[in-house]
């Protein structure tokens, strides 16, 4: 069983009910609604759809909607695009509006431009594809020169090397939104740009009071986010989950700090008991070939042996030409990597004491599992799902499932590394009865052993504190 999870957005290539069938059957276990993309309307009847075939299918996905946050771009220019070389004087000037853009003076959305910039930094344009150098700051316009050759057209982002460029993390558009996402049900709700775990925080805050109570998920994807350890650490404890956006982090940190960087944060999410999802450009070929390179392979690989909870397609399941090609080669992959001895035992955790019951019988179920031999599999009889959680944080080949009466809980482990849902009609169903659900479907046989993780307190979330090793009869 495939174990590192796999997010999809949705797109034109694949809104229909068919498709997404397809997508659902090739792999995919949480469905990502871009709000930077489409309309309210279109997102709603995306969720209903997916709800609807993942039903029919039996499978339980989640659905995540990606806030757009405040990307911060160039205005409308006059004219097509305009021809970048090097040398090339260009001033960028917050004081002029969309549509008046030319060759040599473009218009930023971005009012704090000309105090958050000064002589000699590096602006990054269109992901970094295009670099300019300030000259000179002057009232509202920046005195640039280009260092680079290429196109540049209208509303292309803007970083700046380092980090600096920091607006609020929730605009007006991320706040209807908000209410949108309430409406539609969702799981989990990505917050784009935070810089801080105040942001999750207000985040949070909206949401509920929206009436929305999805998990958030924090993209990391701003220089100052990832300065300090400790500040780090402080954003993640906010989230419910986060996010190695590697788009927007790479143009201001710089791809080649970017690669020890994913594996501090995904570390770092799993020490702190965070579901972390590995995104961007991992695949990207594929949006127009039916087959990846192999350093995407490699790519995936690498973020599954770090041990990411989930890798996420973008563009290339919402755009591409190849939607359900790319999620089954992208599950083979998973699976691949995950064949190899390290990404299936740990000794993680060996020396570290535990700060409540719940997490010390789920580390311990995990350790005798990998011990013990036989053990097939592991349940958990959860209301919300942590206990499978805390669960998935060590490394395992075995599998967890986790036997609950609550949609909303087997929708939201869909995201949770090496956990599978599996619905109950009672808030703890009798040992025999799970027992028998896991033969029906084949994941177990006579004489295997299962552990089982159970509360004293039927019904009563996060209470965990009963641990039992049972044989297959």
């Amino acid at each position: 069983m495939r174990r590192t999870k796999i997010v999809a957005t949705v797109g034109p290539a694949c809104d229909s009910p068919e498709q997404i069938r397809k997508m659902i059957r090739a792999g995919v276990n949480v469905f990502r609604l871009n709000f930077s993309h489409g309309s309210a309307d279109e997102h709603r009847q995306r969720a209903l759809d997916i709800r609807a075939v993942a039903t029919e299918e039996q499978r339980y996905v989640g659905l995540l909607g990606d806030l757009q946050g405040p990307k911060i771009r160039l205005r409308k220019l006059a004219v097509d695009y305009v021809q970048l070389s090097p040398g090339l004087p260009l001033i960028l000037d917050t004081q002029l509006a969309d549509g008046e853009g030319t060759e040599t003076h473009i218009g930023v959305d971005y009012e704090p431009l000309a105090r958050s910039v000064a002589a000699g930094d590096t602006l990054l344009l269109d992901d970094g594809r295009l670099r300019l150098t300030v000259d000179k700051v002057l009232g509202e316009q920046v005195f640039c020169i280009s260092e680079s050759s290429g196109k540049l057209y209208s509303r292309k982002g803007i970083n700046r090397l380092g980090g600096g460029l920091s607006a609020p993390a929730l605009t007006e558009k991320d706040l209807a939104d908000i209410v949108h996402a309430s409406e539609m049900g969702l799981d989990f709700v990505a917050v784009s740009f935070p810089s801080s775990a105040s942001c999750i925080n207000d985040a949070r805050t909206r949401l509920e009071a929206a009436g929305c109570f999805a998990q958030i998920i924090g993209k990391i994807e701003r220089a100052e986010a990832v300065a300090e350890d400790d500040h780090l650490d402080d954003l993640i404890r906010a989230c419910d989950g986060v996010m190695v956006a590697r788009g927007d982090l790479g143009v201001e940190i710089g791809d080649a700090a970017l690669i020890g960087l994913q594996k501090h944060i995904i570390k770092r999410a799993r020490v702190l008991n965070r579901p972390v999802i590995t995104a961007t450009q991992m695949m990207e070929s594929m949006i127009h070939n039916p087959v990846p390179t192999r350093a995407e392979v490699f790519d995936v690989a690498n973020a599954v042996l770090d041990g990411t909870d989930a890798v996420m397609l973008s563009a290339e399941t919402a755009t591409g030409d190849y939607p359900v090609e790319t999620v089954a080669a992208m599950a083979r992959n998973c699976e691949g990597a995950e064949r190899y001895p390290s990404a299936r035992k740990s000794s993680y955790r060996m020396e570290r004491t535990f700060d409540s019951v719940e997490e010390t019988l789920a580390m311990s179920a995990v350790y005798a599992a990998n011990h013990q031999q036989g053990v097939k599999a592991i349940v958990s009889l959860t209301e919300t799902g942590r206990t499978t959680l805390l669960m998935s944080r060590l490394t395992s080949g075995i599998p967890i499932f986790a036997f609950s009466r609550n949609a909303e809980t087997c929708n939201r482990v869909s995201l949770y590394r090496g956990v599978f849902a599996v619905p109950s009609e009672t808030a703890e169903p009798a040992t025999e009865a799970c027992l028998a659900e896991l033969t029906k479907r084949g994941y177990v046989e006579k004489g295997d052993l299962i552990l089982i993780t159970k509360g004293d307190q039927i019904g009563v979330g996060n209470h965990t504190n009963t641990l039992k090793i049972v044989e297959v009869p």
